[in-house]
């Protein structure tokens, strides 16, 4: 059942091109676009030490991740229960249940290869050593895609419709990649806004995966913080989603 029912949602995905499209050649372009740049493979003071492609391997990953949690989440749930996908499915073998465990599962194999597919062109192209600490990173990787799925799931339990998840989605989108680094790097920010941006889901995630790359040992602090949104966001989602 479960395995028909993937094998649908994938046929849809597919459909709209546009969607892994994004989430995994808008990294991926990003990662090129800075890595090719003269000088880039040299360690940045204003990067933390960091080169360039370094640097935006590690972004482009909290982007997809961001990408996916809190925009394409939320607005395919939402608009999903709009137009009574739900109720119906409620009525068959097939329970609606499944479909949220589909998507989940779709939307952390996209995670998954967009992250795989940095850390190999890095390497390939620009001699980007993969995450010294692999360990550290993946567990980053792990808390911050269930922090910020999470936090999507709750959108997609008040969201009226695929609109009003979209622009949930998109109040919490922006703010997420500013406070993360993503627009300025966080050395590059005041004290103030970098304790603040340090955080959030997506800031205490990109922290901790460029830490990690760079072979210095996580702050237990970061990972809890994105534990604490995960376990919270979960909670908050499975009290009050709603079906129809």
């Amino acid at each position: 059942m479960l395995a028909k029912l993937t094998y649908l949602e994938l046929k849809l995905l597919a459909r709209e091109i546009i969607v892994p499209a994004v989430v995994l050649l808008l990294p991926l372009a990003l990662l090129l676009g800075f890595g090719f740049q003269p000088g880039a493979n040299k360690a940045q003071h204003d990067l933390g030490g960091q080169t360039a492609p370094e640097y935006m391997a590690a972004l482009g990953v909290g982007i997809a991740v961001t990408i996916l949690g809190l925009s394409i989440l939320p607005t395919t749930l939402a608009g999903y229960r709009e137009k009574g996908v739900l109720r119906r499915m409620a009525t068959t073998p097939v329970r609606p249940a499944y479909l949220l465990m589909v998507q989940l599962l779709i939307y952390v194999a996209m995670a998954i290869a967009a992250v795989t597919i940095l850390i190999v062109t890095a390497r390939i192209l620009f001699g980007t050593p993969v995450p010294e600490r692999f360990p550290a990173f993946l567990a980053a990787f792990v808390l911050g895609m269930g922090a910020l799925f999470g936090i999507g799931l709750v959108i997609a339990a008040v969201a009226p419709s695929s609109k009003a998840g979209t622009g949930i989605g998109m109040l919490l989108f922006f703010p997420s990649l500013f406070l993360g680094g993503v627009y300025i790097p966080r050395e590059q920010m005041p004290g103030a806004l970098r304790a603040v941006g340090d955080y959030t889901p997506l800031g205490a995630t990109l922290k901790t995966m460029r830490d990690a790359w760079m072979g210095s040992e996580p702050r237990l602090v970061q990972l809890a913080i994105m534990a604490a949104y995960a376990a919270a966001a979960g909670l908050v989602a499975a009290k009050t989603f709603r079906w129809e």
